[in-house]
């Protein structure tokens, strides 16, 4: 008989009570839920979250998560009342901007299966008569978006969970987190103790509290909101449905930071329009001490009155209206607006399920749940992977900065590219300095300054023919990239590589580690780099890395973020030892026809085509810096990734310049970077594929070799049928068209799939594209919707540019 594992659940909120359910429905049926406050309302987010559900996100993965929460929610009932009013949603435009926006939320529905449409003013006015019609421009009907009951829905899902076993016990105050050995054993209460071999912190804004229990840094910021209610509206008055607090669709005004929901026959509004009010969690007063419930703090009014004229304005009959009520309610922000799940390494059975709202609850709680049960969720998660921020954006600082700034753009128009703009800069490369000389722009990723072009380069525009762009694709973008992309094509430029992870593999067990992880096969001689991929047990991809082997033992790996080091190191045996070495270690890569030209003159060491072959690495001098350089191209050019320690970086960047210039050398940056790579074909790995793909899908089978022996995955992609999507090649047929990402795709005027990255191919001159699409033969037209557009376009085969390797292989 299979014994159940012990899982004990902190927290009876929306998020605690849907894993509940989610944990006992796959069969893991000893779980205790403990709550601080009473059932079924304790206090916290979910006793007075209005909950608004809307689905669609530019995040694929939240859009899924929402899309879940609305199916689940929307089939349950409690005492003949539904957890879930589908009364839609409407969000307004009231300037040229926003009814931009909307037209590209449409394209996210589309790509992401959301019903939706783009209305006009008269029909906004339909849904909603007490609008002013002549404020709106039009706006974005979501039919099947709605308004969640939270308290209701905990208490559905919570009886389910009983019926299999699961108990609730509230008044329950968490002291503690017992732990032997790097795992969790057990919860400590002011009523006693609870052994455990899982614990989840769902503890909402308190998760920092929790955290700091276990040893576990929970990076989120508590934040007000403030909530208000009218007085009864005559408008509103005698609804058909006495069920129903709410028959017209939930109202955005995002061009206020507004929202709007009825309640009855008054009006709920939401404002994010005020000053970010942050809460300390560690001093939010018990239930019993808090004078209405510790989530709710007291209204403000001085912070809503602009609101509520903005609110007088669009809906003229409030004028005669008062707010009758309102407060400021608690929630949780962490600093890139995405919530916090998964393991914590640190301490073995300790998850979190943190920093979720209403909206995404039942999503978000049952990839918690997949993740337990059957060790990787459906769906993609890697946004919200707990390990996904770098050290320096963990500072208390930094996640109160972010967390307040998540808050003041949640309805702003973001354009994809847009960096923040504090903390800034704070991770700089050490040719940081020779950058700026260059008139770098820089944009952020990670916390790194990362230049995407050179006004030093300026000059090199004229004679290049650049098709104009639309406002928006000409954000963060400059025609400085087409000559970049072109000298690099026909000379030779510079790229900083340094934000690419970089980690060390080291140790007599490592070859045979390595070889288990990964599905290439990497036993080579010292000398050797390999492509190859990170796998889950489904056979999805993890990661992909390019693997160095410098010596018998000792590995350098190329990776993408701080998840590749988190499962290496969970895997890793006792004489096998994993190391980040990104911070003390920096990286140039020279590229382009005359790449050998500059770096040749530097070595005495061979680096003809014969003597420094593909994909061959190696430990020698240029100049006076010791480097190790590995003979890879993720532009499709002849050069080399030279990498050397940080404190000789700048070194390293001048003897290049110095010796590139009867070269003509160039420093070159992340737009025509992009540009070349997706001319080549090259994958993005958490753009092109996730864990939601298998090799063979994504095009990148090659480096899976299922004779070296077993791996993770390999099981899996043994039983792997014929991929019924694949990652395709598109070439937009205007040579003055652009798309930017996540732009659905149609096929026969229905959509088929979606853009995962684009970039105008400057050697090509057409827009490229790659999509998830159904398996398509080369030629097939299909459309791309860009901005309400429907923009024709034709599948390529790959590679596009230099199909035989001729370019690299020189």
């Amino acid at each position: 008989m299979t014994t159940s594992p012990r899982v004990v659940i902190i927290g009876a909120g929306i998020v605690g009570c849907s894993l509940a359910d989610e944990l006992t429905a796959r069969g893991w049926t000893d779980v205790t839920v403990l709550e601080q406050g009473p059932l079924p309302a304790p206090g916290g987010s979910t006793s007075h979250a209005p909950g608004l559900v809307f689905r669609t996100s530019p995040s694929k993965t939240l859009s899924a998560f929402a899309t879940y929460t609305v199916e689940k929610f929307g089939a349950l009932e409690v005492d003949g009342l539904p957890c879930f009013d589908a009364v839609g949603g409407l969000e307004l435009a009231t300037t040229e901007e926003r009814w931009a926006e909307l037209h590209r939320r449409a394209g996210y529905a589309a790509s992401w299966g959301i019903r939706g449409e783009l209305v006009s003013a008269a029909r906004c006015k339909e849904l909603w008569p007490l609008l002013d019609e002549s404020k709106v421009l039009g706006g974005f009907h979501t039919p099947d978006d709605g308004l969640a009951r939270a308290v209701l829905a905990c208490r559905a899902q919570r009886e389910r969970a009983e019926s299999r076993g699961a108990r609730f016990l509230e008044r329950h105050t968490v002291t503690g987190i017992e732990r032997a050995d790097g795992r969790v054993t057990g919860v400590v209460t002011d009523r006693g103790v609870f052994p455990a071999d899982h614990v989840v912190s769902a503890a909402g804004f308190w998760g920092p509290v929790i955290g700091r229990m276990a040893g576990v840094d929970v990076p989120l910021l508590p934040l007000a909101h403030q909530y208000a209610k009218t007085r009864p509206l005559p408008e509103l008055a005698g609804a058909d449905d006495e069920r129903a607090e709410a028959s017209r669709p939930i109202l955005r005004f995002q061009d206020r930071d507004l929202y709007f929901r009825e309640h009855a026959d008054r009006i709920g509004i939401g404002s994010y329009a005020h000053r970010p009010l942050p809460v300390d969690p560690f001093t939010v007063p018990s239930y019993d001490e808090a004078a209405v419930m510790p989530s709710s703090l007291a209204f403000t009014p001085e912070d809503f009155a602009p609101s509520w004229e903005d609110c007088r304005e669009l809906l003229p009959a409030l004028a005669g209206s008062e707010i009758e009520e309102g407060f400021n309610g608690v929630f949780s922000f962490t600093p890139d607006g995405m919530p916090l799940l998964g393991e914590a390494r640190s301490l073995r059975g300790f998850w979190l399920a943190e920093a979720v709202w209403v909206t995404h609850s039942a999503g978000a709680a049952k990839a918690v749940a997949e993740w337990m049960v059957d060790g990787r969720p459906a769906v993609d998660v890697h946004a919200c992977d707990l390990t996904r921020f770098e050290d320096a954006q963990r500072s208390p600082a930094y996640v109160h900065d972010r967390g307040a700034r998540q808050f003041v753009e949640v309805y702003d128009v973001l354009h994809p590219l847009q960096p923040m703009a504090e903390p800034r800069p704070l991770r700089v490369s050490p040719f940081h300095t020779r950058q700026r000389e260059l008139g770098a722009y820089f944009l952020e990723g990670g916390g790194w300054e990362r230049p995407h072009w050179y006004e030093a380069n300026a000059p090199l525009v004229e004679g290049i023919t650049v098709p104009e762009r639309d406002a928006w694709s000409a954000r963060y973008w400059s025609p400085i990239a087409a000559a970049e992309a072109r000298a690099t094509r026909e000379k030779v430029a510079l790229f900083d590589m340094t934000p690419l992870r970089r980690l060390e593999v080291t140790g007599p067990g490592a070859l045979a580690f390595l070889q288990r992880m990964t599905t290439n096969n990497l036993a080579k001689k010292p000398g050797a780099v390999t492509y190859t991929l990170l796998l889950d047990e489904s056979g999805g991809i993890r990661s992909d890395l390019t693997v160095a082997r410098l010596a018998e033992d000792r590995f350098q790996i190329g990776a993408n973020t701080r998840a590749d080091e988190d499962w290496l190191l969970r895997h890793a045996p006792a004489d096998v030892h994993v190391r980040d070495i990104t911070s003390g270690t920096c990286c140039v890569g020279v590229w382009g026809p005359l790449a050998r030209a500059l770096v040749q003159p530097l070595t005495r060491d061979d680096f003809s085509h014969r003597g420094f072959g593909y994909f061959r690495a190696k430990e020698t001098y240029l100049g006076h810096v010791p480097v190790t350089a590995m003979r890879l191209s993720y532009v499709g050019e002849l050069g080399w990734e030279l990498y050397t320690s940080a404190d000789l970086g700048l070194r390293l960047w001048d003897t290049l310049w110095e010796a590139g210039q009867e070269h003509g050398v160039i420093a070159a940056g992340r737009s025509a970077f992009n540009s070349l790579r997706l001319e080549k074909g090259y994958r993005s790995w958490g753009h092109d594929m996730t864990t939601e793909h298998t090799p063979y899908e994504a095009g990148v089978g090659f480096a899976v070799r299922m004779d070296k022996g077993d791996f993770l995955g390999r099981t899996a992609l043994e039983r792997a049928g014929e991929p019924r999507r694949r990652l395709t090649p598109l070439l937009l047929d205007d040579p003055a068209a652009v798309v930017l990402g996540k732009e659905p795709v149609y096929v026969d005027g229905r959509p088929a799939g979606y853009v995962t990255s684009a970039s105008y191919g400057y050697t090509l001159g057409r827009c490229v594209a790659y999509a998830w699409l159904p398996p398509l033969a080369a030629g097939s037209a299909v459309h791309i919707e860009y901005i309400g557009e429907k923009v024709p376009a034709t599948v390529a085969d790959e590679p596009l540019f230099d199909p035989d390797m001729s370019r690299i292989r020189r």
